[in-house]
């Protein structure tokens, strides 16, 4: 199995439009397989978030996780098939009765 860098990011809780929660966003997870990936630099290119930029190898780094807005963008331009934008799954807290 190709090695794998995962970034688990989420998107920032903006106020209700009451004012008085805030609403609850959904996160994502941005996974690159380094084995797969030619460091061509699309997906940081074709990232609208700014979630991705290129180290000083041309590798692609995930470095603003939190704004990712589970576009896919990344994933659709790789010609790699070397990322993955997944919804984090959260589990909720049990309430006690």
């Amino acid at each position: 199995m190709p090695k794998k860098v995962s970034s688990k990011g989420n998107t920032t809780a903006r106020p209700s439009p009451e004012g008085t929660e805030p609403a609850s966003h959904k996160q994502y997870d941005i996974d690159i397989y380094r084995a797969w990936c030619k460091q061509c630099g699309l997906c940081a290119a074709f990232c609208p978030r700014g979630c991705l930029a290129l180290n000083e190898e041309g590798a692609p780094i995930v470095i603003n996780p939190e704004r990712c807005s589970g576009c896919g963008w990344c994933e659709l331009h790789c010609p790699d098939f070397a990322i993955s934008v997944r919804e984090r799954v959260t589990k909720e807290p049990k309430e006690e009765d």
